[in-house]
This record gives C-alpha cells, structure tokens and sequence, in this order.
C-alpha cells in the first residue's frame, strides 16, 4: 500500500474558517502547501512551511508537486476540484490510492443555490482554458448556461458573441467571489452589456432567448448545406446524415475525417456530444480555412486539423475509433494505412463516387466483408417553367469493422 501523500483541498473564499474539520487537519499536517497567490494568503501570515505558487506552464509545478513524493503535500483548490478543477489534472498523473480530494461546494453549484436552478438541468462549461466558441453548442432557446470565466475579460467576451450569434436578448448574471464577504452579482442583457469592473474570480449564468430572425441548429446529424462555408467540396445534407449514422458517433471516441473539404463530418461527429473528438485532415489551404471558421460557427472550435495529404500527413496520429474516407480513396496506398490504423472494433467508411472509387471499394469489400449500400437523392428543381426532380449524384458507401 502506498500512504496518501497528497491532499487536494477545495476552499472558498471564506478561506480556512470555511473548511471542514478533515480538510483542516489535512492542511494543518502538510509540509509543503500548493495554490494560486490568492489562496496562499488565506494562510496565517506566520506560516513558515514551504509554499509553491502556480507556474506558467501549470505542468511545471505539477511536475515540482511529484518531485516531492512523499512528503505530505496539500494543494488548495477553488470550489470543487474534480469540477474543472486542478483535482482532474492531477489524478491524470498521480494514482487516487495516493491522493485526498476535499470538495468544496462548485461555483455550480452556489450559482444554483442563488438562483435557483436545478443542476441537472443546465449546461456547464468552463472558459478557463477553451475558446469563447465552446458554449456554441449550448446556445438554444430556453437553455440555461453556466460558464467559469477565464478572468474579468470573458463576460464582455461572452455578450458580444452571444449578440454575435442572434443571442442578444439573453440574460447574463455574473457572480464574482461567492461564498465571502465580497460576493457580488450582476445582471444585464447581452446586447447591452457594458460592465467592465469585474473580478477575474467570476463565473456567468446565461437564460437563453433567440432573437426573432435567429436560426437555431440541432445537434442531429445532417445540418442545412447553408450552414457551411465551402467550395463545392461538401458531403450533401442527406448523405452525410445517412453517414454520421453509419459512423455512429460515441462519447469519448475519435473520428478520422480524411480529406475533410469543410470538415462537415468531422463537425457533425463533435456537435453529436460533447465528449466526441474529431481530427480532420485536408491539404487545400482554402478548406482548411473553411474547416477551422465552420468548426467554431457550429460550437466545436477544439476541432484539430492537419494540413497535409493522406496517406503521408497520418502518420503519427493518435489511434482512431473510426474512420471517414470521402474522396481519394484511390490514392496509392490510402486504405492500407487507414486500415491499419484502425485497432480491432475499428469502423471505416467510405464515400465513393466514381467508377474508378468505386472498383477500389469493391475490391475492399470482397477481401474484408462489411456493408455496400447506394444512396441516391433527388432534390426538386427548375425544369424550365416546370419543377422536376434532379438526381445528385449516386454514392457507394462501404462501412466495415475490422475483426
């Protein structure tokens, strides 16, 4: 058995006064105490242990804090640190056999309390290291959003992307240090926010309300074309729908998008959850603006993508869960590298629209089974003073998982 060397404690701005007996006594017995400038002067000003302050990068300290093992060390976190909190970051390095972890009530959750929102059923992000664009996904109406401000900047932030995006009547409440004597909350319309006095210990709910004119999207599978920026290189509506499914997405899980055009299948992968992750890979440098300005449109602005061109540009990615072939599939060698990317369970589908795509694909299918579907969609038209309909054209799908 290994001794619990390591004590993350979550403190409020009541400071020490505000912790538990256990989470007292864990700070009283460490020899080395851990936290931002702030919280180490909670402590007596007579304390003469060895104090460490978060370094940029926060790796660094990370780093000095297991050097230390194992002297008993405690670190002091803000709220809840298991709630995008420090706790996350160093249970992904330390064992939890090794560790104590003393939350204290989350910014969340005193939020909740204050306005009385049901946890449960709101929408929680944190800014504190992510694009503003993250709450994107959130954005429809009648939500109910908490977000943790990186620092007294992000709420201004907040209003005009929200204005931005056809939020504008939505309703911001800034709590800034909630729990102490300083607590304080501020309330405003979006549109019209102009408050720039703030802490940078503050965190924002948001009661959702669209403007008229405002179009909502839905997180299924199979967005309006018009929501993309592209060139003509775009899976269609109904096709990618019918190939999101096949992908079938899955929290946690990693998409390859190969020769992403826009980079709709990755985004719509991502928008499927929030826990999805995507890499697309492109070498045109005009969709590859495309890609990065419609993934932080559509709320999935931590999108990766890779310039370069398959098969050479995937080497060294990490493993994905599944796999997206929708163009090139011919090029030498491309398949053979996807597939053996792919570890067992692996999914894989691809996109063909040509003979010459299509002969490969057949190829495939006839070494490693799988599925063979072809999708044909019609769309009305203009057929002269008539409407009539147009094919687009068909595509072949093969999905298969390798055994």
């Amino acid at each position: 058995m290994v001794d619990k060397w390591l004590s993350v404690v979550g403190i409020g701005e009541d400071g020490l006064s505000g912790l538990s007996p256990i989470a007292r006594s864990l700070v009283d017995q460490s020899q080395i105490i851990v936290g931002g400038a702030r919280h180490l002067a909670m402590l007596p000003t007579d304390d003469t242990r060895e104090k460490l302050v978060w370094a940029s990068p926060l790796q660094t300290t990370v780093d000095s804090i297991i050097s230390r093992r194992p002297e008993s060390v405690c670190v002091f976190a803000s709220g809840d640190p298991m709630c995008h909190g420090i706790g996350v970051t160093l249970s992904r390095r330390i064992p939890i056999s090794e560790m104590t972890i003393i939350p204290a009530a989350s910014a969340f959750s005193l939020i909740c309390a204050r306005l009385g929102w049901a946890l449960a059923e709101v929408e929680t992000f944190s800014l504190t290291n992510r694009p503003i664009a993250s709450i994107a996904l959130g954005l429809y109406p009648g939500a109910r959003l908490l977000v943790l401000s990186a620092d007294r900047h992000t709420p201004d932030l907040v209003a005009k992307m929200l204005t931005q995006r056809g939020f504008g009547s939505s309703l911001m409440t800034v709590f800034e240090r909630m729990s102490g004597d300083a607590e304080r909350r501020i309330e405003g319309v979006a549109a019209a926010w102009n408050e720039s006095d703030l802490a940078d210990l503050n965190a924002i709910a948001i009661e959702v309300t669209a403007d008229r004119e405002t179009v909502i999207f839905p997180r299924t599978a199979g967005l309006p074309d018009s929501a993309y920026l592209h060139d003509g290189q775009l899976t269609k509506r109904e096709i990618r729908a019918v190939t999101l499914s096949t992908l079938a997405p899955i929290p946690s899980q990693l998409l390859w998008d190969v020769g992403a055009g826009c980079g709709s299948i990755a985004i719509e992968w991502m928008r499927s959850h929030r826990g999805c992750r995507a890499i697309a890979i492109e070498r045109h440098s005009t969709r590859l603006q495309y890609i990065a300005e419609n993934a932080s449109n559509l709320g999935v602005p931590e999108l990766k993508i890779i310039a370069g061109e398959a098969p050479s540009a995937l080497t060294n990615l990490p493993q994905p869960d599944a796999i997206f072939i929708g163009g090139g599939v011919t090029a030498e060698s491309l398949l053979e590298t996807c597939w053996n990317a792919l570890g067992e369970g692996g999914r894989l589908v691809v996109n063909a629209v040509t003979i010459e795509s299509e002969l490969k694909v057949l190829q495939w299918h006839s070494l490693h089974g799988g599925e063979l579907i072809r999708i044909g969609i019609q769309r009305v038209g203009a057929i002269g003073s008539f409407q009539g309909w147009k094919p687009l054209a068909p595509v072949t799908q093969w999905a298969v998982v390798k055994g």
